[in-house]
């Protein structure tokens, strides 16, 4: 059955959060609360996409940009649906995104443990970078 991906809305966030939760390797955290979520979607208009098979959200894909860089977040497919193209097509959707917006370079983060994400990364012609380290901070 074809997919239709199209942009993420707030109605879509309900059947995103139980997609992540349902996700290996995924990791979540208070910055998924619902109203920051509707921020981020506010905040980067036309750079989130979601999957749907019918009716069923099936796959998703969070993108923002600061202006200089994108980041993607989120990306997940229903296991039942993956090795489909879908997790491409969104990716390829949020890269249109940044691009028309005038952005060069995209960002992803990869939990350390998340072997069969890494993989997809890998695959799709990203690489793991050795020079940059990633430091957080509660602000």
């Amino acid at each position: 059955m074809a997919e239709i991906v199209r942009e993420m809305t707030v109605d879509d966030l309900e059947g995103a959060v139980r997609l992540w939760q349902n996700t290996p390797g995924m990791g979540l955290s208070s910055a998924d609360a619902p109203e920051k979520l509707e921020s981020f979607l506010r905040r980067n208009p036309g750079l989130s996409f979601v999957a749907l098979d019918e009716a069923r959200l099936v796959g998703t894909a969070m993108c923002g940009q600061d202006g200089r860089r994108g980041f993607i977040y989120h990306v997940a497919v229903d296991g039942a649906c993956r090795r489909r193209g879908i997790g491409r097509k969104l990716v390829e959707s949020c890269t249109a995104g940044l691009k028309a917006e005038g952005i060069e370079k995209c960002h992803i983060m990869v939990l350390a443990g998340n072997q069969e994400g890494l993989v997809f990364w890998q695959k799709m012609g990203w690489s793991q970078r050795r020079d940059i380290l990633l430091l957080s901070r509660g602000v």
